[in-house]
């Protein structure tokens, strides 16, 4: 298939791109493994690991780089256009993660934790870091430009959020209790606002992403309106 001339890279191909969804792939599936032998209170609650954020766009992640993989290896262009729909939502996601998570660690671990809960560091770095590195890495590198308007992600991210903000509700009226202890020290109105400003902040980070790939890919347009939407070139 052809190359986007702003591609920095060749993908799908059998090289460097393969090897880095490969390495994203292990990478997510250790977290996994991780999570069946963590023994935690989530283990047998309603929703099982799936109520955190974290988890969710883990597997996002992963699913998203599995398709990479497989367009890898057999060039697939629809494989490799589903790896980068996912990856729309995916990169932004991941990277407000990392950032709100550290930045809540860094101000009151116990914000994020249910009793005395506590991530190894290699564990930690597994779920809160890795995902955000190998995506920015794969968009920057080895994926066209987003032609996703700002409102589209706006959009989308909104009913993500919300769609979150259910699936929480649901699993609290089974289990009792909120996978992260913030949500039980908010009321309603927090709440809604606190997911209304994530849809943002993940609005915010997809410009932002742009902004890299138009420095790194040297896409004028990117760099000069980072706010706005990456047309696609012709």
């Amino acid at each position: 298939m052809a190359q986007h001339r702003l591609q920095r890279l060749t993908s799908p191909s059998l090289s460097f791109s393969l090897l880095l969804h490969v390495a994203g792939i292990a990478s997510f599936s250790y977290s996994f493994h991780f999570l069946t032998i963590w023994e935690t209170p989530f283990d047998d609650a309603y929703g099982w690991h799936f109520q955190f954020l974290t988890i969710i766009g883990l597997f996002v992640s992963l699913l998203c780089f599995v398709s990479g993989a497989l367009a890898d290896v057999t060039g697939s262009a629809a494989l490799f256009d589903v790896k980068n729909a996912l990856a729309v939502l995916a990169t932004p996601l991941e990277a407000v993660i990392s950032l709100l998570y550290w930045g809540i660690s860094a101000f009151n671990p116990e914000l994020l934790f249910v009793g005395d809960l506590a991530v190894p560091l290699t564990a930690d770095v597994g779920f809160h870091i890795a995902p955000a590195v190998f995506l920015t890495l794969d968009l920057v590198l080895l994926s066209p430009p987003w032609t996703v308007p700002v409102y589209g992600v706006m959009s989308l991210s909104t009913v993500f959020a919300f769609g979150y903000w259910y699936w929480v509700e649901l699993c609290f009226s089974k289990n009792g209790w909120y996978p992260y202890p913030l949500f039980g020290l908010l009321s309603t109105a927090q709440r809604v606002l606190l997911f209304v400003t994530s849809a943002a902040l993940v609005t915010i980070s997809s410009g932002a992403l742009k902004w890299v790939y138009g420095n790194v890919n040297s896409y004028d347009k990117a760099m000069k309106e980072p706010h706005k939407p990456i047309k696609k070139v012709q």
